[in-house]
């Protein structure tokens, strides 16, 4: 077996790892142990992801495909920015400098500008699904330039932070499995269509899901001590 194929079969195993784990964490009670476990080991699946991921960019951009390497370079770019802001936004939960760190305003810099690029390579090239995950990558990163003014505002930034962080880990989640699963579930559909829905249907219940989550936890008109009680 080669380094590539190595590389699949481990991106593979831990897209399952991280798909169950996912799961485990938004089901279980926040703050329990199978919370805060599986949500552990589901940021080490996502490392794992991310890791095996580079030498697909490399073996994309190996084979002369610029457009494939350069939009799974920032699909990986902004999987490990969500990732860690995930993991340092209850870390650092008390010490929003320390989060709002240069590691995080050069990831912050790195999406933003990644997804400049891809957007600008979807427009050159016709590609809509370049132009709209660019998009979200341009947008996420104008967001993330408020850090300070959210944590000002309520003692409960990180929490916004750190669901947010997930609920992007989880679209890139099941994407990957719906692209690979549909086609295999439904083989007389249009592989353009399928293609379509595994890449925008996750990222639709995503925006609910951040709508309702901005609802319950930061309902609009409520003062600075209202969101610090909630």
């Amino acid at each position: 077996m080669n380094f590539h194929a190595l590389s699949v079969n481990i991106h593979f195993v831990t897209g399952v790892i991280a798909l169950t784990t996912f799961w485990i964490a938004a089901l279980a009670p926040k703050g329990s142990r199978p919370h805060i476990w599986s949500g552990r080991i589901y940021l080490v699946a996502m490392l794992g992801i991310i890791l095996t991921g580079i030498p697909l960019v490399a073996g994309f951009a190996a084979n002369g495909n610029t457009v494939g390497a350069a939009f799974l370079g920032f699909l990986l770019a902004l999987v490990g920015w969500t990732c860690w802001c995930a993991w340092r936004a209850i870390r650092d939960r008390r010490h929003p400098e320390r989060y709002a760190g240069p590691v995080y305003w050069f990831m912050t810099w790195l999406v933003l500008t990644g997804g400049a690029g891809v957007a600008t390579l979807g427009i050159v090239k016709g590609a809509a699904l370049l132009v709209v995950f660019g998009s979200v990558g341009v947008l996420a990163g104008f967001d993330a330039l408020r850090i300070r003014r959210r944590a000002r505002a309520s003692r409960q930034w990180w929490l916004k932070e750190h669901y947010g962080a997930m609920i992007g880990n989880g679209v890139a989640t099941h994407i990957a499995f719906m692209s690979i699963g549909l086609r295999s579930m439904l083989p007389g559909v249009d592989g353009r269509l399928l293609n379509y829905v595994a890449w925008f249907g996750p990222l639709v219940v995503a925006l609910a899901a951040g709508w309702w989550l901005n609802r319950r936890y930061f309902p609009r008109g409520a003062t600075v001590s209202d969101r610090i009680a909630t």
